[in-house]
């Protein structure tokens, strides 16, 4: 299908990825809300305390939260195709999130921000912000997976865009662990369930069907 380029956002995508957002919130937050009093499992292993504090990083992990914004659009710029399958494969990841984050509440002890560090003050209102549960898998890191898996490949975009997009993709996966937000299994879970729901949302013809259900409720019964 020819990619969409006429406005910002194609008509048919913008509740799609309204509907995306407030999905991950609720999940997010949702899961940490209802877990709050639970047994929470620490996956911190003696590798993963190796890693060091980076507190400049957290500027490529507060980045990804434009990354999100304009990949997610990019892929629905390049027609119905494309952006359904992204976003089916979002909503199936999420939804498997939300699951493992009920069944397997995980949480870790964050280090101490030393005051001098260049933007230890960002890192030290990140914690402040974000409590340390809801890690396993890493959202950060599905999201950005997500945001090459729908870039690759499309000859619609740029080819340094999508060689900027795996290696920015890569980075935040880094920077959850060096801004000590995340530690190696959240992060190898969330790359490797965002190239399965990638996969699978193409295999299985679900970007089809999800673009089916938003039309049909879009033109009511």
């Amino acid at each position: 299908m020819t990619p969409v380029r006429r406005t910002l956002i194609p008509t048919y995508g913008r509740w799609p990825l309204l509907g995306a957002l407030v999905f991950q919130c609720a999940v997010y937050w949702g899961a940490k809300a209802l877990t709050g009093g639970w047994y929470h499992y620490d996956m911190t292993t003696a590798l993963d305390r190796a890693v060091p504090l980076f507190p400049w990083t957290v500027v490529i992990y507060a980045g990804a939260y434009l990354f999100w914004a304009a990949n997610y659009i990019l892929a629905v710029r390049q027609g119905e195709e494309t952006g359904f399958r992204l976003l089916a494969a979002d909503l199936l990841g999420k939804a498997v999130c939300l699951a493992v984050f009920l069944l397997l509440p995980t949480a870790a002890v964050r280090p101490e921000v030393p005051a001098d560090a260049p933007l230890g003050r960002a890192v030290a209102l990140l914690y402040a912000l974000d409590t340390p549960d809801a890690l396993f898998p890493s959202l950060h890191c599905f999201n950005s997976w997500l945001c090459w898996a729908g870039v690759r490949g499309q000859k619609g975009v740029p080819a340094w865009y999508r060689a900027f997009s795996l290696v920015f993709a890569l980075a935040v996966a880094v920077s959850t662990m060096t801004t000590k937000q995340h530690v190696l299994a959240d992060v190898v879970a969330g790359l490797a369930l965002g190239e399965l729901c990638w996969q699978v949302a193409g295999r299985a013809g679900l970007g089809a069907r999800y673009g089916r259900l938003w039309r049909r409720q879009r033109s009511g019964p």
